[in-house]
């Protein structure tokens, strides 16, 4: 669901940033306001957390991959707009560091998954959870809800940005420019791999993190918006954050690439046609990459793409490296951002 640079056309990402933009300044107005308390490590802690679940690829119908992004949990346990402000770092964190969604597309991809996918999940479960007791079954089954609805509603977001492209940026002969594939392929194709085992994924995490914290730490699953979590209770958690760390390489055994997110070089090769026409009910893409996609691919180098350091010659070493670092630049944001609002304080 990560949209790379070249897939969406100069105009629809500056739509896409300025529709984002309000939900980034209220979101920001309200963390700032929490970056002088204790609530700081739960946000770090839940923003590395959708990082890092972000790693763990699952295979999907048509031979591509998908993976949860834990907006579902993090919604629920911080509220929807400390929700947006955790994700939308997480985001941007992949996308300058490992290539992962691109620079021109970081305000489609926050607006998806942040901004759509944490306001939906929150109202679901707010919905379906109502005024149920903490421990209750009726939260885990919401937080299911949640977290399903709100990633098929972003890839759904997702799928239509995709599927403009060519209806709206051709050229004189008709070729699309940016993504080729229209409406009718686009969406289908995202939400399959959506409907069926990537909402599954972020299902299961969201309703299995609410029972574990229904047994462990029950008072997170209040309305959480400015709550304080010391660091000290908060070690078990960053333990458990630190051995799904260890576990991304698992990320890797899901073959093919997420739909819409083929490289321009991927329209010369046989093999990578091929795997985009099964993928994409057997319409075959452009001889070549669109012009503008190709124009806009390579705007941005990253300095470990595909979370694969080039210094390292094991996949799954630079896996695990990857979500070190990831997590750690993570950490580093939210603590500058709370020095800068203590010495503002001041």
């Amino acid at each position: 669901m990560h949209i790379p640079d070249g897939y969406l056309s100069p105009a629809t990402c500056a739509v896409t940033y300025a529709a984002a933009l309000p939900f980034w300044i209220v979101a920001s107005r309200r963390v700032g306001a929490m970056m002088q308390t204790t609530a700081v490590p739960l946000i770090a802690l839940v923003s590395a957390f959708c990082f890092v679940v972000m790693m763990f690829n699952v295979p999907l119908p048509g031979g591509t991959s998908g993976h949860a992004v834990g907006m579902g949990i993090a919604a629920i346990v911080l509220g929807p707009w400390p929700a947006i402000a955790a994700i939308s770092i997480a985001l941007l964190v992949q996308a300058v560091f490992f290539g992962d969604g691109g620079l021109t597309t970081f305000g489609a991809n926050s607006l998806n998954m942040a901004v759509v996918g944490a306001l939906v999940a929150y109202a679901v479960y707010r919905l379906i959870a109502g005024n149920a007791a903490l421990t209750s079954r009726r939260r885990v089954v919401a937080g299911a809800m949640a977290g399903y609805v709100a990633i098929n509603v972003a890839a759904l977001c997702a799928g239509v940005e995709f599927g403009l492209q060519p209806a709206l940026f051709h050229d004189a002969a008709g070729a699309p420019l940016y993504a080729p594939y229209p409406l009718s392929v686009a969406v289908p194709a995202m939400l399959l791999g959506h409907l069926t085992f990537a909402g599954l994924a972020e299902a299961l995490i969201t309703g299995g993190l609410i029972a574990w914290l229904q047994a462990s730490e029950p008072e997170l699953l209040r309305r959480t918006a400015g709550l304080a979590v010391p660091w000290r209770r908060m070690r078990r958690f960053w333990l458990g954050l630190g051995v799904l760390m260890v576990a991304s390489p698992l990320g890797l055994l899901a073959a093919g690439t997420a739909w819409g997110e083929w490289g321009a070089g991927a329209f010369a090769d046989a093999a990578a046609r091929q795997a985009m026409a099964t993928a994409s009910g057997n319409m075959a893409p452009p001889v070549a990459a669109p012009a503008g996609l190709a124009r806009l691919a390579g705007l941005w180098t990253a300095p470990m793409p595909d979370y694969a350091p080039a210094f390292l010659h094991s996949a799954a070493f630079g896996y695990i490296l990857s979500a070190m670092v990831g997590g750690g630049l993570i950490l580093v944001v939210f603590g500058l951002v709370a020095m800068l609002a203590a010495r503002r304080a001041a």
